[in-house]
C-alpha cells in the first residue's frame, strides 16, 4: 500500500516543485504570480508530508483527491508558462483576468483536500478528537466523503470507534442500494471482514449486518466473497458469540438470496454443516451425532463408533438409578414419547450403516441401540460426549447452552433462514443438508418453533423438495417412504396443509406436491386435504393446491391411476369444474390441465360423467387464454377423445 501511494504522489510533488521554480521569474503578472508560488509551497509541504504518512493514507480518497490535485497543478503550470511568454509569442498570448484568481482558488481547494486526507488517516488518538468536517472535493457528493470517513476509521481506528463506524456504514446502506455500491467500491468490506474477525461482540455484529446489507445484486455478492466472506463466517459460525453467530447467519442467507453462485462457496467452507449443528442443537437429542462430516463415506462409520463408544460409557448407570428416570417428558413431534424419538433416530442411523462392512464396534452398535431408550434426556445431553479422538469439528460450541431462550430461539430461526437460501437450487447441498440429521430438526420445528423458524423450516423443505422432485436419485435417498426422518417430515406437512389460516399453508402445498411421487398408492390421506384446499377463498391456495394435485395425477407419476382415483373419490370434479369455469386465470389453467389428467387416466369415472367434464373440456377450448399453451390444448383434445367413448357408452347405464 506505502508503495502505491508514494507512486501516486511523486508526480503531483514533481509538479510543484517545477511550478514554484517558474512562478518565482516571470516578468509579468509578478503578484499573481507570488500568490500561487506560496499557495503551491504549501501544498508540495502537505504532499510530502503525506508521502512519509503513505502507510497510513486511505488509497481510496487518496487516489481521487492527488488526481484531481495534479490536474490543477498543470492547469496553473501553464498559466505560469503564458506568463513567462517573451517578443511575438507575448503579443498573441491573452490571459483573462479571472485566470489567476481561477487558479489559486483551485490550489486553495486542493490544500484544503490533501489537509483532509491526512487528517482522516490519521489515528483518532492523535488528532484529540478533531472535527474532520468535509473536504471541498465533497461539494458535489457530500455522501462519498462520509463514506471515506467511516472507512478510514474502520482502517486505523480504535476498537470501538470502529465498530461505530461499522454502525453508520450499516444506516448508509440500509438508507440506499447506491450508497451500498459506493462502500464496495470504495474498499470498504475488507476492513468490515477484519472487523468481524477482530472486534469485540458488537463491532462483529455491526460488521455482519454491514455485510448482509451490501450484497443486494450479484455483482456486490461477488466482489464480497472474492473478499474472502466465506472463510470469515465460518470461523465466527463455529466459534463466536452466539448474538454475533444470528447476525452472521442472516447475512449468510442474504448473500445466498442475491446470489446463487455464492452457495457453493460457503459450504466449501463447512457453512452447511456448522449451520445444521446449530439448528440440531437442542432440537433433538444427542445433536453432535447430526453435523455433515467432511467426508460422508467416513462419517457413518465415525458417528456409528461414537454412538456405541458412548453408549458403553452409560452402561455404567445402575438399574435402580434407571427406574427413577422420568418416563415422559413432551416431545418435539407431540405424540411421541423421547425413547420413540431416540429410536426414529437409531434407525436411522442404522439403516446408513448397514452397508458397512462388520467390524469389532459391531456389538457395541448393537447393545447401544438397546440402552438408548433408557437413559434420561438430559443426562444425555451432558454425558453423550463424543471422545477427541472422533470427535466432529465445530459441533461443540463452548457456552452457548448458557445462552438466553430468546437468543437460541434466534440462532435457530437464522440458521433455517441460511439453509434455505443456501439449498434452493442446489443439488450438492440438498444432499449435504439430507445426509445430516437437519430433516428431523425441521420437523420438530415445525410443529415446535416458533413463528419465524416454523416458516424458515417450512421454506427450506420447500426448496429441498423441489430439488427432489428434479432428481430422483436425491428423492430415492432423502424421502423414500421407508424414512423416519421423511415419515417425520410429510406428517409435519400434512399438518400445515389442515391449518387453512397458516402462512405455512403454500410452502406446505408446494412441498407435498414435490414429493408426490415418493408416496405409494396406500399413501392416501394427503389426497383429501389438497382436494378440501381446491374450495379455499384465496386464489393462490387453490391454484398451488391444483398445481400439487397434477404432481399425483400426472403422466410421469408411476401411480397416477391409483392417486387419479383417489382424487375423484374425495370429491375433486365438483371443485375443479367450478374453477374451470368461474375462476381467476391463475387457478382455472392448473384446475383445467388436472381435469383433463383424471378424464385422461380414469375416463370411464361415473363422477366424470355425472359432473358433465366433456362439457367443461369443450368449453375451455373456446376460451383463448387458456388454449394459447399448445401442450394444454393438446391435453384437452386427448382428454375429450377419452371421455367421448367412455361416456357415451356408460351414460345409458346412468340413467
Amino acid at each position: 500500500m506505502a508503495d502505491i501511494v508514494k507512486d501516486i504522489l511523486a508526480r503531483p510533488i514533481q509538479l510543484c516543485d517545477e511550478l514554484v521554480k517558474l512562478s518565482g521569474d516571470t516578468g509579468n503578472f509578478k503578484q499573481e504570480c507570488a500568490e500561487i508560488k506560496a499557495k503551491t509551497e504549501k501544498l508540495v509541504a502537505l504532499l510530502r508530508q503525506a508521502a512519509r504518512a503513505s502507510n497510513d493514507l486511505y488509497e481510496r480518497p487518496t487516489r481521487r483527491i492527488i488526481d484531481d490535485t495534479e490536474q490543477v497543478i498543470d492547469k496553473a503550470l501553464t498559466l505560469i508558462l503564458k506568463c513567462r511568454a517573451n517578443g511575438l509569442r507575448r503579443v498573441f498570448t491573452i490571459i483573462p483576468t479571472g485566470a489567476f484568481r481561477k487558479a489559486s482558488q483551485q490550489l486553495e481547494n486542493s490544500i484544503g483536500d490533501v489537509s483532509w486526507l491526512l487528517r482522516v488517516s490519521t489515528p483518532a488518538d492523535d488528532r484529540d478528537d478533531e472535527y474532520l468536517g468535509l473536504p471541498p472535493i465533497a461539494a458535489n457528493e457530500p455522501i462519498l466523503c462520509l463514506i471515506w470517513e467511516q472507512i478510514a476509521i474502520l482502517c486505523s481506528g480504535s476498537i470501538e470507534e470502529r465498530s461505530d463506524a461499522a454502525a453508520s456504514l450499516v444506516s448508509l446502506a440500509r438508507d440506499n442500494d447506491r450508497y451500498g455500491k459506493l462502500i464496495i467500491e470504495e474498499g470498504g468490506v475488507a476492513p468490515l471482514l477484519k472487523l468481524a474477525k477482530e472486534g469485540r461482540k458488537e463491532g462483529q455484529e455491526n460488521a455482519a449486518r454491514a455485510i448482509g446489507l451490501l450484497g443486494r445484486d450479484p455483482e456486490s455478492v461477488e466482489q464480497i466473497v472474492n473478499a474472502g466472506v466465506c472463510s470469515v463466517f465460518a470461523k465466527i459460525l463455529k466459534e463466536g458469540h452466539m448474538q454475533v453467530q444470528v447476525v452472521v447467519a442472516w447475512a449468510v442467507s442474504e448473500l445466498a438470496a442475491h446470489h446463487s453462485k455464492c452457495q457453493d462457496h460457503f459450504a466449501q467452507n463447512n457453512t452447511i454443516r456448522l449451520l445444521v449443528s446449530h439448528l440440531a442443537f437442542e432440537t433433538i437429542q444427542e445433536h453432535s451425532k447430526y453435523a455433515i462430516p467432511s467426508k460422508q463415506a467416513m462419517s457413518i462409520h465415525t458417528v456409528v463408533v461414537a454412538n456405541s463408544i458412548t453408549n458403553h460409557q452409560n452402561n455404567s448407570l445402575n438399574e435402580d438409578d434407571d427406574k427413577h428416570l422420568p418416563s415422559q417428558n413432551p416431545h418435539p413431534l407431540g405424540k411421541q414419547t423421547p425413547s420413540q424419538m431416540h429410536n426414529v433416530v437409531a434407525n436411522t442411523m442404522a439403516k446408513k450403516s448397514a452397508a458397512l462392512p462388520p467390524d469389532k464396534h459391531a456389538h457395541q452398535v448393537a447393545k447401544s441401540n438397546q440402552n438408548n431408550a433408557k437413559v434420561n434426556p438430559q443426562q444425555q445431553h451432558h454425558q453423550h460426549q463424543l471422545p477427541p479422538r472422533v470427535a466432529l469439528p465445530g459441533t461443540s460450541i463452548k457456552g452457548r447452552e448458557f445462552e438466553d431462550p430468546e437468543t437460541k430461539a434466534q440462532m435457530k430461526a437464522m440458521a433455517a433462514r441460511a439453509l434455505w437460501r443456501l439449498c434452493t437450487g442446489n443439488l450438492q447441498i440438498c444432499r449435504s443438508i439430507t445426509e445430516s440429521r437437519a430433516l428431523l430438526c425441521f420437523a420438530v420445528l415445525l410443529e415446535k418453533g416458533e413463528d419465524e423458524v416454523q416458516y424458515n423450516s417450512a421454506m427450506a423443505l420447500m426448496e429441498i423438495t423441489a430439488v427432489a422432485e428434479q432428481n430422483a436419485e436425491l428423492r430415492r435417498s432423502a424421502f423414500k417412504p421407508t424414512s423416519p426422518a421423511a415419515k417425520a417430515v410429510v406428517d409435519q406437512l400434512l399438518k400445515m396443509i389442515q391449518k387453512p389460516s397458516s402462512e405455512l399453508l403454500i410452502p406446505s402445498i408446494k412441498a407435498i406436491g414435490n414429493l408426490a411421487r415418493t408416496f405409494r398408492a396406500t399413501e392416501t390421506r394427503l389426497i383429501g386435504p389438497l382436494v378440501y384446499l381446491l374450495d379455499d377463498t384465496e386464489p393462490e391456495v387453490c391454484g398451488e393446491a391444483a398445481i400439487a394435485l397434477i404432481n399425483f395425477a400426472c403422466t410421469d407419476n408411476f401411480l397416477h391411476v391409483n392417486h387419479c382415483k383417489a382424487i375423484i373419490d374425495a370429491g375433486g370434479v365438483k371443485h375443479l369444474i367450478q374453477l374451470v369455469y368461474f375462476a381467476e386465470h391463475i387457478v382455472q389453467l392448473p384446475s383445467l390441465i388436472l381435469l383433463c389428467y383424471l378424464a385422461l387416466h380414469v375416463p370411464d369415472s361415473e363422477t366424470l360423467a355425472q359432473e358433465e367434464v366433456l362439457i367443461a373440456l369443450e368449453v375451455s377450448t373456446k376460451k383463448d387464454n387458456l388454449m394459447q399453451d399448445p401442450m394444454v390444448k393438446t391435453l384437452v383434445g386427448e382428454a375429450k377423445k377419452g371421455l367421448e367413448v367412455y361416456q357415451s357408452r356408460g351414460s345409458r347405464g346412468f340413467h
